[in-house]
C-alpha cells in the first residue's frame, strides 16, 4: 500500500496536467496511522468534490468502550466528532483555492438535530471503536490544469492533521472529552423522556427555560437577547423527570387527547408547535429545544394545493360530490386545499401516526371547521364536506390519535378539546375551564355530540412504485426528489430536516420497487401483494442490520445520508405522480 509520502510524489508530479489525471489517484493510501481511500475522483473541478474515506482502528481512536457501547451512544458520539470535523475542515481549508471546488473539504455538516449519519460512522471492535469519516474533497485546478503542490499539501497534510484532530480520542483533550460525554449523556436523557411519553400519557414535552423562538424565518438557530423569553409551564400541566445523568427536568407534558393552543398572532403559538414539530429528534445541548421532546411517530399536517393522491380513502372526511366520484379510493393529480389535506391526514394516520400536529395558518379552512351561519345557508346534505373538528375526537375514540392544534382565529374546537392552552408574550397558561364555558354558552353543545363513526382509513390493498429508468434518484434540496423522470415535491413535509434526510429517502425508493413486487404470503399457502408499510418496514430494518450505508448506490463512500422516520418514506410514494394503487 502506498504511503503519504509517495502520494505526495505522484500528486506533485502532475502539476499543469489535464484535470482528469487525477483519477489515477484512485485507491487506498497509508496516511501516518490513518487509512485513506479515494472512491471517487471528480471529473473536472466543477463536478461534485472528490470522495475520500480516512478511517482509524480501535488501536489508533483510543475511544473507550463505554463510547461505543450502545446504538444511540455511537450515534451521539459519532455527531460529535462530525461537528468537530466540521469545524477543523473550515479553519483548515476554508475556501476554494482555485477553479471550482478546489481544495474544499466538506463533511456533510449536520443542523441542529442529533442524528443517525453516514458522514461518520463509529463502529465496535475489539473492545474499543473503529471510526471513518467520509469525506468530500476538492482537488485543487487552475482553469482545468492540475495544482499539483496544492494537491499534495491538501491530501497529505490537510487530511493527516484533520484525522489526528478529530479521530484520535487521546488527542482531544479533557476538555473537548469532557463535552463528548456530556453530548452523549444528553442524547440518552432525552432518549428516556421519549420513550416515557406513553407510559406518563403524555404526546409531548417543553421543558422550563427552554428557548422557542428562532433567529429568522430562515434560520434554525435559537433566538438570542434580551427579548427571548424563556419557557415556563403552567401549574396545572407541570410534570418532571428523573433522568438516567442524576438530573431532575421539569417542564409541561402535554397529555393525550385533543390539546388547542390558542394566543393572539405573533404571540408564540405556532412556534410552540413548530418546536413539538421538531421535537421528533434529539438535538444539540444550546440548541434551546434541547428538552422539547415529542413522541416520534407525531406528523405535521397541512394543506397542500396541488399535490397529487392516489388511491386514498378520504370519505371519512369528503363524500357525495356532486361529480359522483368515490371518496372511498380517492385519486386526482392537483387537489385541492381541503382534499389533500384530508388525504395527508389520512396517510400519516396509516403510516402509523399517533400524533397530528396542525395550524390553522396551514390548513384549509373549509376542511377545519363550518359555523353556524354557513350550516343555515347551505344544508348538510349539500356540503360534501366534513370538517375536521366533527372527526378529532373519533380519531382519538376509535383510532388513538392524539391532536395538537393551533388556532387563532376561531374557537371552533374548544367543544372537543381535552387541554387549551393560551400564548400571550411566548408564556403558556392553562384555560380549558375558561374555553369550556365560552363554548357551553356559545352554542349549548356537548363534546360527546362531535363523534360520528369514522371509518378505518387505508383503502389500497397494494401500491406500485415503479422504476426510476436505471438512474439513482436525485434530490434538489431539503424539498425536492427527482425519481423516474418526475419531480417529487416534499416541501410541505417540514419534518424533513435536510438535504442529506431526503437524500436517504430519495434512495430507499430506489430499493422499494423490489421489496413491493414481493408476495406476502398467508395461512393456506396463499399469497397476497406486499403493502408500503410492509415494504417500508423492511427497508428500515435492513438499515437496523446493515446502516444507511445499505441505501447507497456507491462503493465506498456511500454519500452523505440522515436517517429518515418511516412517516417521511410514506410522504415521499404518496406524493408520487406515477404511483399505481389497487383496492
Amino acid at each position: 500500500m502506498r504511503d503519504a509520502a509517495a502520494l505526495g510524489r505522484v500528486v506533485a508530479q502532475m502539476d499543469g496536467q489535464s484535470y482528469g489525471a487525477y483519477k489515477r489517484l484512485a485507491g487506498s493510501y497509508q496516511l501516518g496511522p490513518f487509512h485513506l481511500d479515494i472512491d471517487h475522483v471528480q471529473v473536472d473541478p466543477y463536478a461534485p468534490p472528490s470522495r475520500m474515506r480516512l478511517s482509524a482502528s480501535p488501536a489508533q481512536t483510543r475511544l473507550p468502550a463505554r463510547l461505543a457501547r450502545d446504538a444511540l451512544t455511537r450515534t451521539a458520539v459519532a455527531d460529535f466528532l462530525l461537528r468537530r470535523l466540521a469545524q477543523a475542515a473550515r479553519r483548515l481549508a476554508p475556501r476554494p483555492t482555485g477553479t471550482g471546488s478546489s481544495g474544499i473539504v466538506t463533511t456533510g455538516e449536520p443542523g441542529q438535530e442529533v442524528l443517525e449519519r453516514t458522514s461518520i460512522v463509529v463502529t465496535p471492535e475489539g473492545g474499543g471503536a473503529r471510526v471513518e469519516a467520509r469525506l468530500e474533497v476538492g482537488l485543487p485546478a487552475s482553469g482545468r490544469r492540475i495544482r499539483g503542490r496544492e494537491a499534495a499539501r491538501l491530501l497529505t497534510d490537510v487530511l493527516l492533521q484533520l484525522a489526528e484532530e478529530t479521530l484520535v480520542y487521546t488527542n482531544l483533550g479533557h476538555q473537548a472529552q469532557d463535552a463528548m460525554d456530556a453530548h452523549v449523556e444528553l442524547a440518552h436523557d432525552q432518549d428516556y423522556i421519549r420513550s416515557s411519553l406513553p407510559q406518563r400519557g403524555l404526546v409531548a414535552f417543553v421543558g422550563d427555560g427552554a428557548v422557542l423562538p428562532r433567529r429568522s424565518g430562515d434560520s434554525d438557530l435559537p433566538l438570542t437577547g434580551a427579548t427571548v423569553v424563556p419557557f415556563a409551564s403552567p401549574p396545572s400541566l407541570r410534570t418532571a423527570f428523573d433522568l438516567p445523568s442524576g438530573r431532575r427536568i421539569e417542564g409541561m407534558g402535554i397529555p393525550e387527547g385533543v390539546t388547542v393552543i390558542i394566543g393572539g398572532g405573533y404571540h408564540g403559538k405556532s412556534t410552540l408547535l413548530r418546536a413539538l414539530e421538531r421535537g421528533v429528534y434529539p438535538h444539540v445541548a444550546g440548541d434551546g429545544r434541547e428538552w422539547v421532546v415529542t413522541r416520534p411517530d407525531a406528523v405535521t399536517v397541512r394543506a397542500e394545493d396541488g399535490r397529487a393522491v392516489t388511491g386514498v380513502d378520504i370519505s371519512p372526511f369528503i363524500s357525495n360530490l356532486p361529480s359522483g366520484t368515490d371518496t372511498r379510493f380517492f385519486s386526482t393529480t392537483n387537489a385541492s386545499g381541503s382534499t389533500s389535506q384530508a388525504a395527508n391526514l389520512v396517510e400519516a394516520v396509516d403510516a402509523g401516526a399517533s400524533v397530528l400536529l396542525i395550524d390553522e395558518d396551514t390548513s384549509a379552512t373549509n376542511f377545519m371547521i363550518r359555523d353556524e351561519q354557513m350550516r343555515a345557508v347551505i344544508p348538510v346534505d349539500q356540503e360534501p364536506i366534513t370538517p375536521f373538528v366533527e372527526r378529532v375526537r373519533p380519531l382519538l375514540t376509535e383510532r388513538g390519535v392524539s391532536t395538537v392544534l393551533v388556532a387563532g382565529g376561531s374557537g371552533a374546537f374548544f367543544d372537543v378539546a381535552d387541554h387549551v392552552i393560551a400564548v400571550n408574550h411566548y408564556r403558556p397558561s392553562d384555560v380549558t375551564r375558561e374555553a369550556r364555558e365560552v363554548a357551553g354558552a356559545a352554542s349549548g353543545s356537548s363534546r360527546a355530540a362531535a363523534g360520528a363513526a369514522l371509518p378505518a382509513p387505508g383503502a389500497r390493498r397494494s401500491v406500485t412504485l415503479g422504476r426510476s429508468g436505471g438512474k439513482p434518484a436525485k434530490v434538489r434540496g431539503r424539498g425536492s426528489i427527482l425519481y423516474g423522470g418526475d419531480t417529487i415535491d416534499l416541501a410541505a413535509v417540514p419534518q424533513l430536516v435536510d438535504a442529506a434526510q431526503t437524500q436517504a429517502v430519495a434512495w430507499a425508493l430506489d430499493r422499494l420497487p423490489g421489496l413491493l413486487d414481493r408476495a406476502a404470503s398467508l395461512p393456506g399457502g396463499t399469497s397476497r401483494p406486499t403493502t408500503l408499510s410492509e415494504a417500508v418496514d423492511a427497508v428500515l430494518r435492513r438499515i437496523d442490520r446493515d446502516g444507511l450505508d445499505w441505501l447507497s448506490p456507491y462503493r465506498g463512500h456511500p454519500g452523505h445520508l440522515t436517517r429518515p422516520r418511516r412517516h417521511e418514506l410514506h410522504a415521499a410514494v404518496n406524493r408520487y405522480r406515477r404511483l399505481d394503487a389497487r383496492q
